[in-house]
């Protein structure tokens, strides 16, 4: 049962940044041809694709979580090994999903935040150039 459910949460998270790298892709290209203006810039949007993908995969699948299920729990009386119940199914499908976006917004919020602090860079670069 943990195999199972270790594999649908890496299934479910690599979907989740599979369609988050899809949503995304236009946008990051305009943006990374904007700031880079150069060949280079089908590069970094290859790696920022595969950042988005192990960012949502590592963040979705959290194996500390999981061991839960497969590592006997020790209280005062006894040891235990927590129930696979179709309850706490639901409820770390849940999680996968969420935890794996959460992950990707914050990787993509500072990939933006570079990004602006870069396009204003090259604005000014621009303008200069044009003014003189």
């Amino acid at each position: 049962m943990f195999l199972t459910l270790l594999l649908v949460t890496f299934v479910l998270s690599f979907l989740v940044a599979a369609g988050v790298v899809r949503l995304f892709s236009k946008s990051l290209e305009a943006i990374l041809n904007r700031i880079i203006a150069d060949a280079i810039s089908s590069a970094w949007l290859r790696y920022i694709k595969f950042a988005i993908m192990v960012t949502g995969i590592s963040a979705g699948v959290r194996i500390n979580e999981l061991e839960k299920y497969i590592t006997p729990m020790r209280s005062e009386k006894e040891a235990r090994i927590i129930e696979l119940t179709s309850e706490r199914w639901i409820l770390e499908i849940y999680r996968t999903v969420i935890d794996s976006l959460q992950g990707i917004a914050w990787m993509l919020l500072v990939f933006f935040v570079f990004a602006l602090i870069a396009y204003v860079l090259v604005h000014r670069a621009e303008s200069q150039r044009k003014s003189s």
